[in-house]
């Protein structure tokens, strides 16, 4: 029998069914006739491509979520090539929606609401779902054409942008929907600094600042988004901005607190939904070198890798469990990761 080889990691480390992560190994493979067998836990891999250090492969649907143990087979001699790696796998809480911006959690009892936001102008019987922290799902409302991004006040209020009707709604906990904002573009994301005033982004260009009695003004100009703004306050109580163009070298904006822009960190693919973790590290779902999911930015926008595989990545949240909770454009998972968001996201 040939010496079997090492695991020397598994990269990214977590993340969601049909995300690509790569194998790698201590020493070179010999190419064998067979392609190899990739196993997470008692689950087969799709083998995307192979060298010899390393193997992609894309994660398949798992029973449940949590760390398994990744193996391979390797011409047929053993299932395990030495150390096996591992992977913290994520479960699927709900799918069959269509979120276009991160889900938010309400602070008054740690359920999670989502969106099944449907296409321009599409009215659909039940456009947003509440997700109980025990997991159960539960129609919320159809009253807002289009619901786009979700964001809590100081005082525990929801708000919900349409992107439809350039609105941004007040939404009580008996279910009933108030215009609170009007007049705002293609209303996409949107975040509430320190001091409890809302930032909403016009995804053709422009950030507005809307006061406690939902009178909006012009705050700050950006180059137009080809699908969405996402808005969200960092520790340092800067506004962070993220908006697809047509490049796939984009980058995240960074809005001091008089509105002056400068670039945080350039290079990411289609970069969407933003949130911070108490360590000030900004987490993003897009591309990074080719590779798509969830994207760790350190605080200095300096570095950045790709922390959690995924593809159709919309969006993200934390839970105060320190579950990372990632939106695709159909469904919603959670990953067991350990990490905590930031009040301010």
């Amino acid at each position: 029998m040939k010496k079997a080889k090492h695991i020397a990691r598994v990269h990214p480390s977590a993340g969601i069914p049909g995300g690509e992560v790569a194998i790698e190994f201590t020493q070179p493979i010999t190419k064998e006739a067979k392609p190899p067998e990739i196993w997470l836990g008692e689950h087969q891999a799709h083998l995307v491509a192979a060298n010899a250090r390393r193997l992609l492969a894309l994660i398949p649907n798992v029973s449940s979520g949590g760390e398994i143990e990744v193996s391979v087979n390797y011409g047929g001699e053993t299932k395990c090539l030495g150390t096996a790696g591992t992977l913290i796998t994520a479960s699927k809480l709900t799918g069959g929606l269509h979120p276009v911006a991160n889900p938010a959690f309400d602070p008054a009892d740690d359920s999670l609401f989502v969106t099944r936001s449907g296409s321009r102008g599409e009215h659909v019987p039940t456009s947003m779902f509440r997700i109980a922290r025990d997991g159960t799902v539960a129609e919320f409302s159809g009253d807002i054409t289009n619901p786009t991004a979700i964001a809590f006040d100081k005082k525990g209020q929801m708000f919900v942008t349409s992107r439809f009707d350039g609105c941004v709604y007040r939404v009580t906990p008996v279910k009933e929907v108030i215009e609170f904002a009007t007049e705002l573009g293609i209303a996409t994301g949107l975040a509430f600094d320190r001091d409890g005033e809302m930032f909403v982004g016009d995804r053709s260009g422009t950030i507005f600042r809307v006061n406690e009695i939902g009178e909006a003004k012009p705050w700050a100009q950006l180059e137009p988004s080809v699908s969405a703004y996402h808005l969200a306050f960092g520790p340092d109580y800067d506004l962070y901005v993220s908006g697809p163009t047509v490049s796939s070298f984009d980058s995240i904006t960074r809005f001091d607190q008089q509105g002056r822009p400068s670039v945080f960190y350039r290079g990411l693919g289609r970069p969407q939904g933003l949130a911070f973790d108490r360590d000030g590290n900004l987490y993003v779902a897009a591309s990074l070198r080719g590779r798509r999911g969830i994207v760790r930015i350190s605080s200095d926008g300096i570095t950045a890798q790709l922390v959690v595989a995924g593809m159709n990545v919309i969006g993200l949240a934390f839970s105060s469990r320190g579950e990372m909770i990632v939106a695709t454009n159909e469904s919603i998972y959670a990953l067991p990761l350990g990490i905590h968001g930031t009040l301010l996201e």
